[in-house]
């Protein structure tokens, strides 16, 4: 069906597909070497998180010990000369079957460089090879690490945020969620791009949006019961910390900020979690980035430019503003 696309990102179009998850080997395989990033001012360096012990909050109750298996990376960017103690565990898109950290390594070197806080990108593992909760596992061990080793690392552990898109939105929510309901680490923010967060796939964009580039229903169903397992997505069993949108308590989270896309099968989910965590009397900002879609942003255009600067200004916001550097009461 026609879609009323941004011009500039209609001109590139016809050149794009929603992967064919059907074979989710060769859509690895067949993915393009991603861009590196500009480590120009930053030290860059890795830490396998199977390879550190227990740790406590920063305040008097202790944390569970939470060790990933081995080989699950944790890409920890320092600046040079840091603007602020903070920090931001960042967590990659795929639908739970693709991606890495080196496809976001450009954006979470420019984050780290531009905002001056240390960014921190999980290499969680990925379904149906590690179904759920592998991946939360990841996101939660590597958040109870940079908590555990704040000092070291000179970030104060009440001053980190998380970040992702698609299905790294979908995780940091749902590990959002998981923190408050183990009573930590704290998360000072809680930025969920374009989020996947409702296995039930029965909103007006999901049903409508079978044929949008990048990403669709088709894609939607294959990822969520590769993550799942088969047949479970919509049934009466699936964990609010897979699927957030499924959540009946939202109190108590951090402050969001939910970006959607105009013609993306997600934007109605995206809009209804933000709707909700705001009647829970969470602070929430809510974006719908017009004539885009799913992905969209990685296609050079001024739409694109607003949403990757608005991106940086609301991290900002979030970590170096006044108000993010008082202490919590």
């Amino acid at each position: 069906m026609p879609y009323a696309y941004d011009p500039e990102l209609a001109a590139v179009v016809p050149q794009l597909a929603s992967p064919d998850l059907r074979d989710i080997p060769a859509v690895r395989a067949a993915a393009p070497a991603p861009t590196p990033g500009d480590y120009t001012g930053l030290t860059v360096t890795e830490v396998d998180l199977s390879s550190w012990s227990s740790l406590r909050s920063s305040g008097s109750s202790p944390l569970p010990a939470e060790a990933a298996p081995r080989g699950v990376r944790l890409r920890l960017y320092r600046p040079d000369a840091p603007a602020a103690p903070a920090a931001i565990l960042a967590v990659h898109g795929g639908g739970f079957v693709l991606g890495s950290i080196d496809g976001n390594d450009a954006r979470n070197a420019a984050f780290a460089r531009d905002l001056g806080v240390l960014v921190a990108s999980v290499d969680y593992r990925l379904a149906p090879e590690h179904p759920y909760p592998a991946a939360l596992d990841d996101c939660y061990a590597a958040l109870t690490w940079l908590a555990g080793h704040a000092s070291e690392l000179g970030i104060d552990p009440a001053r980190i945020a998380l970040h992702g898109a698609s299905a790294g939105g979908g995780l940091c929510a749902g590990l959002a969620l998981l923190a408050r309901d183990r009573g930590g680490p704290a998360i000072a923010f809680q930025y969920l791009g374009i989020p996947v967060v409702d296995d039930r796939m029965t909103t007006p964009s999901m049903t409508a949006f079978t044929d949008t580039p990048n990403w669709d229903r088709a894609s939607a169903e294959i990822s969520w019961n590769a993550y799942l397992g088969e047949g479970v997505p919509g049934g009466a069993d699936v964990p609010v910390y897979a699927a957030p949108a499924r959540a009946t308590d939202l109190t108590g989270l951090p402050p969001a900020y939910v970006s959607v896309m105009h013609f993306d099968p997600l934007r109605d989910e995206g809009i209804a979690y933000a709707l909700a965590l705001l009647a829970a009397g969470v602070p929430v900002e809510l974006h719908l980035f017009p004539g885009t879609f799913h992905g969209s942003t990685r296609i050079p255009s001024e739409i694109s430019r607003r949403e990757e600067a608005e991106a940086t200004a609301v991290l900002r916001a979030a970590l170096l503003s006044p108000a993010a550097s008082r202490s919590p009461s």
